[in-house]
């Protein structure tokens, strides 16, 4: 089911002012491994991890993505899978961020930025975009006609999946939550 609370169970809110790039532990968020992106590590405790890839000016922003999201679950260890179930989740992990950055291109003047989040048991996407339009699995859904499926799937995959506006700024964040694998 679409939410579009505020923000997701377990979310701790937004940021306090000033925050940017930096971990919660305190960690500068460049460690250089590409242009336009940027990784956020994290604590060495193993907390919370963060990257985020900015798509200004880029084309072919989907494989980019799918491509900065790979990189990431190897470095999270997600990747590569040591089972059928992990590799299941770090597929539908890919699948969900080729389809909200897909949504994004098609109905948002195309994505701003991707944020992975990712704890001990949950993996948070966000995909920023311009849009004023609210994303909506389509109804009724109908398999086997193409197109219109994204959101759909967004919503079978996920914990959770929502969109995050601030008062006064143009576009939105759309988010969601898949289970870390076991």
């Amino acid at each position: 089911m679409s939410t579009t609370r505020p923000y997701p169970p377990g979310d701790r809110g937004p940021e306090p002012s000033g925050a940017s790039g930096v971990s919660e532990g305190g960690v500068p968020a460049d460690d250089g491994t590409s242009a336009g992106a940027t990784a956020v590590p994290t604590a060495p405790s193993g907390g919370r991890q963060v990257r985020r890839l900015s798509f200004a000016d880029e084309s072919g922003v989907v494989p980019m993505a799918r491509d900065f999201t790979r990189q990431a679950l190897h470095a999270w260890g997600w990747l590569p899978a040591a089972g059928a179930d992990q590799r299941a989740a770090a597929e539908d992990v890919l699948l969900v961020v080729s389809e909200l950055v897909t949504n994004a291109c098609l109905h948002a003047e195309g994505p701003e930025e991707l944020e992975l989040v990712c704890d001990n048991k949950v993996i948070r996407i966000e995909v920023a975009d311009r849009g004023a339009g609210e994303p909506a699995p389509r109804t009724p859904h109908r398999a086997g006609r193409p197109g219109g499926h994204g959101m759909f799937i967004v919503q079978r995959l996920c914990l959770d999946w929502g969109v995050v506006r601030a008062p006064g700024i143009p576009g939105k964040k759309v988010w969601a939550e898949l289970g870390a694998p076991a």
